[in-house]
């Protein structure tokens, strides 16, 4: 008997050692990109590839020892195969203008829908989301930390050793500031849920609400405008979210000391900052690359679409295509569009905007669903941080191009699947049936005379 259950045993605990490689891989390598420069380079990005190619061949391999293909399914992952297909379709026919460069995006899009795969496959319980939530909160008051002493002691270089190649508004490891409020935009509702929610106890709720001051501190210290307002937007979303649940005048006081300390914070580490780089948003869309010249940009970017309206130029093809387009003389290399909806009509066409279109409805009206209990439930308070991530980093992509850095990209389409996933699993509880006066106890048969 014991020759027969001992390989059993070894079997199950393999099984799982390999479910917690999975689960913390998974999302360690999601925290690695953000500290790699945001993933923009090649070393970095054959990182997040290769990264999530060895961990799907680890899934498969947990399968095979357990003896059973199990796939947990995500409504999200319809739309990313219509995407997928339309791309294959770009390539075979050669509907791209720079087939090299679509490969090198389709690449990049394996590695997202990889991790978005594994994501669904490997966190499915309360517990599991819990310590993660606990784990990118710790996670993201860090990196913000970290870019607060920077540019306190700020001298000009990544990590105070190495200098950017073409330059850029450094701010915590991102080249540009703007991509860095993009990450902070993702995690702050994390710990912000955290904080008013009644799943942690108060001493809990006050360091996650610390956390999420000092992130939300740097979103304003870092200047990006689109940050900002992403942020505004992303409050707004949580008020109505606490209306809705008719919290009372405690939740409204937690709030306004949240506030307060954001204030505060700006006030004593960079108000001048602040208020210097706020005064400034006349002059600078006058002479930035991230002012009026968006606009024209813009222009052009309509301009290219109306040549290939139906399957665009190709993916990843923009920054080869666009000089043909381009109405205005810069010495800047324009390699993005500054708007991520422009750059996806231009690339992929009308087909591909409407996969994203189709992404985005059956994210929202999935999350619609699960946020109702989300102050006592776990899956709920999960979903909503996640949604309030994703619309912050939305709102942001229509004056910047967050979704065209890989580390941003991956956090955001693996945060989409996890607020579309199935709600939880909860611990199952045994309960003893508690005898009733009128039901007689009934003794075990070995105490039966």
């Amino acid at each position: 008997m014991t020759a027969l259950t001992t390989p059993e045993a070894d079997r199950r605990l393999y099984s799982s050692r390999m479910a917690s490689l999975l689960l913390y891989g998974t999302f360690g390598l999601l925290m690695f990109g953000p500290v790699a420069f945001g993933s923009v380079e090649p070393w970095s990005i054959f990182t997040l590839e290769a990264g999530s190619t060895l961990l799907v061949l680890l899934w498969l391999a947990k399968q095979w020892i357990d003896g059973d293909l199990k796939i947990k399914w995500n409504p999200l992952f319809l739309p990313m195969a219509a995407f997928a297909l339309l791309v294959l379709v770009q390539i075979a026919a050669g509907a791209t203008a720079y087939r090299h460069d679509t490969v090198s995006g389709a690449l990049l899009y394996c590695a997202y829908a990889m991790l978005c795969f594994l994501s669904s496959q490997v966190l499915f319980r309360n517990f599991q989301a819990r310590r993660l939530a606990w784990v990118f909160s710790i996670y993201g008051a860090a990196l913000a930390s970290f870019a607060l002493l920077q540019g306190i002691a700020a001298n000009g270089k990544l990590y105070w050793m190495r200098t950017p190649r073409m330059g850029g508004w450094i701010y915590g490891p991102y080249v540009n500031h703007n991509h860095y409020a993009g990450l902070m935009e993702m995690l702050v509702p994390i710990p912000l849920v955290l904080s008013v929610s009644h799943l942690a106890n108060s001493r809990q709720r006050m360091m996650a609400a610390a956390a999420a001051a000092v992130m939300a501190a740097t979103i304003f210290l870092s200047g990006s405008r689109g940050g900002m307002l992403a942020f505004f937007v992303e409050l707004l979303i949580l008020a109505v979210a606490l209306v809705r649940q008719q919290r009372g005048i405690k939740t409204t006081v937690s709030v306004g000391a949240f506030l307060l300390l954001v204030i505060t914070l700006l006030t004593w580490i960079g108000g001048g900052e602040l208020s210097r780089r706020l005064s400034s948003i006349s002059t600078e869309t006058r002479s930035e690359i991230t002012g009026g010249m968006r606009l024209t940009i813009d222009r052009d970017a309509l301009h290219m679409f109306s040549k290939k309206p139906v399957l665009g130029w190709g993916l990843g093809s923009f920054p080869v295509v666009y000089p043909q387009f381009r109405s205005f003389y810069t010495n800047f290399f324009v390699n993005e569009a500054h708007n991520d909806y422009l750059q996806l009509l231009v690339e992929m066409g009308l087909l591909g905007f409407g996969a994203m279109v189709w992404f985005l409805v059956l994210l929202y009206r999935r999350t619609v669903g699960k946020i109702k209990n989300w102050t006592s439930e776990v899956s709920g308070a999960v979903t909503l941080a996640c949604a309030l991530g994703c619309s912050g980093i939305l709102v942001h992509s229509a004056l910047d191009f967050n979704l065209q850095i890989p580390a941003n990209a991956a956090l955001f389409y693996v945060f989409c699947t996890v607020a579309a996933a199935d709600a939880f699993a909860q611990p199952v509880r045994k309960r003893r049936p508690v005898p009733t006066p009128n039901t007689e106890e009934v003794l075990p048969a070995s105490e039966v005379v």
